[in-house]
């Protein structure tokens, strides 16, 4: 089985998150064991951000580490564990809020294929970037 970062990298559908991911200096971090849980926003969902958020986020290293960050959680977490905790607390720190009372939805995103499975956790692909607050 690969890691999480392979996954990702061998998917087409995440390369602006594989190249967040190396600008933030977290590829060796999500190679590590974990275990982690990871939301991880399609190209598409990256796309949803207003024109230059990226670019931006790019020279901001601290503030594109943050918000990665909030994709993560500590431990592997299929999503009927993430049902029944309701909420889950981020590696950044802040809580996310998990709703599977009508689809799978992670505070403001649909969860488009869950429980995919690599040698140090789980990846939940979601439709749009989760931010804190």
């Amino acid at each position: 089985m690969a890691d999480i970062v392979d996954i990702a990298v061998s998917n087409d559908a995440f390369k602006t998150l594989v190249t967040a991911v190396q600008a933030a200096g977290l590829v060796e971090t999500l190679k590590s064991p974990g275990p982690f849980t990871v939301f991880a926003p399609t190209d598409d969902a990256f796309a949803k951000l207003p024109a230059g958020t990226i670019q931006t986020l790019v020279q901001n290293i601290p503030q594109l580490t943050r918000i990665l960050k909030f994709h993560v959680v500590p431990g592997k977490l299929m999503q009927a564990d993430l049902a029944k905790l309701g909420t889950v607390t981020s590696v950044e720190g802040s809580p996310i809020k998990i709703d599977c009372s009508d689809g799978f939805e992670v505070k403001n995103a649909t969860v488009l294929a869950a429980d995919i499975e690599a040698d140090n956790g789980v990846i939940h692909v979601i439709d749009t970037v989760i931010l804190m607050g």
